[in-house]
This record gives C-alpha cells, sequence and structure tokens, in this order.
C-alpha cells in the first residue's frame, strides 16, 4: 500500500500543482506496469501452503494438492477485480468438472466489505479470508487482484497481477492444458 503525507497544508499555489500532477503520474505509471504483468512467475517455484477460514470452515491449499488450483487475490476496493469475478465464474463452471479448483482469497481488513462485494457475484467457487495479508506476502502479490495457476503438486505454472479481458483466452488455454494432465 502506498501512503503519501503531506508535512505542509494543501493551498491553491501554482507550485503544488505540478509536483500533484508529478506524484499522480508516478504512482499511477507503476500501477499500470504491475496491472499489465502477465507471464510466468519469476518469484516462486511452489506456492506456500495457506489454510484459511472460508464461510463454510477453511481451506488449506495441502488439501488441494492433486488438482488443478487458481488462486486469486482480490479486495472489495479493486475495480479490476469486479471485472475479474464474472470470468472466474465462467472459468470454474467450465473447468472444475476437470479438476480445475478456484480459490479466491480477500484481503479486505473486515469481512462485511468483503460480503457486501460478494452479493453481486454469489461465486460458486472457494473465497477465503486473510484479513492479515500474511498469505499475500507469502505468495509476494504485487497488485490487485493476482492470480497463480498451480499444477497438481503446487507449482506455481503462470502468474499475473491485474485483469485484462483480453488475456483471459491465454489463461484459459493454460488452465486447459493444465486440467488434460
Amino acid at each position: 500500500m502506498l501512503f503519501i503525507v503531506l508535512k505542509t497544508p494543501l493551498k491553491s499555489s501554482k507550485s503544488l500543482k505540478p509536483k500533484l500532477l508529478a506524484l499522480f503520474l508516478f504512482v499511477f505509471g507503476f500501477a499500470s506496469l504491475a496491472v499489465s504483468s502477465y507471464g510466468p512467475p519469476t518469484n516462486l517455484k511452489r506456492a506456500p501452503n495457506f489454510d484459511l477460514p472460508t464461510k463454510s470452515g477453511n481451506v488449506s491449499l495441502n488439501t488441494l494438492r492433486g488438482k488443478i488450483v487458481y488462486v486469486d487475490f482480490w479486495a472489495s476496493w479493486c475495480g479490476p477485480c469486479r471485472q475479474s469475478f464474472p470470468w472466474m465464474i465462467k472459468l470454474h463452471e467450465q473447468y472444475s468438472p476437470k479438476g480445475l479448483v478456484i480459490v479466491a482469497i480477500n484481503l479486505d481488513k473486515t469481512q462485511d466489505l468483503a460480503d457486501n462485494f460478494l452479493y453481486d457475484f454469489s461465486p460458486p467457487f472457494i473465497v477465503a479470508f486473510d484479513p492479515s495479508g500474511k498469505t499475500a506476502e507469502a505468495f509476494k502479490v504485487p497488485a490487485m487482484p493476482s492470480s497463480y495457476l498451480l499444477n497438481r503438486d503446487g507449482t506455481i505454472l503462470y502468474s499475473h497481477a491485474g485483469f485484462d479481458p483480453k488475456k483471459t483466452g491465454d489463461i484459459e488455454a493454460l488452465i486447459k492444458e493444465a486440467c488434460s494432465k
């Protein structure tokens, strides 16, 4: 997370406007780089285990060995997350019979925020809650949303930060291939 602290009060000065514009471009320039990051993982080989609460119990990555797992980190305030949920619902419908398990890990500090988001989608896949963010730290999540495709032994096959509807076909091809093995 990025927090900006201004030590001087905001005034309507001509010298402040260029500084704020530069700060805006700097922050959102890097955010757009993170959002367009697609490709093979570079920072992890094997997915770290997690054991997180869900609405109906707990989910542990170790218990999902033998399945293809799509782990998605999201938050209620994330616009691209709102775009990705309908796509993940379609993924679940198409590939869960072939061995795909989707685990969407929410990082909101309070579950009420997540519940309000989920009300709009009623996802049929596993939704876990990690308000501490420890699982995201273990996965080295760079942006919201960030997703990881794991093979049957937990090795990360592919990761991406952000959500681009134009890239979903590439990801689905990887899921289809992984499910066929």
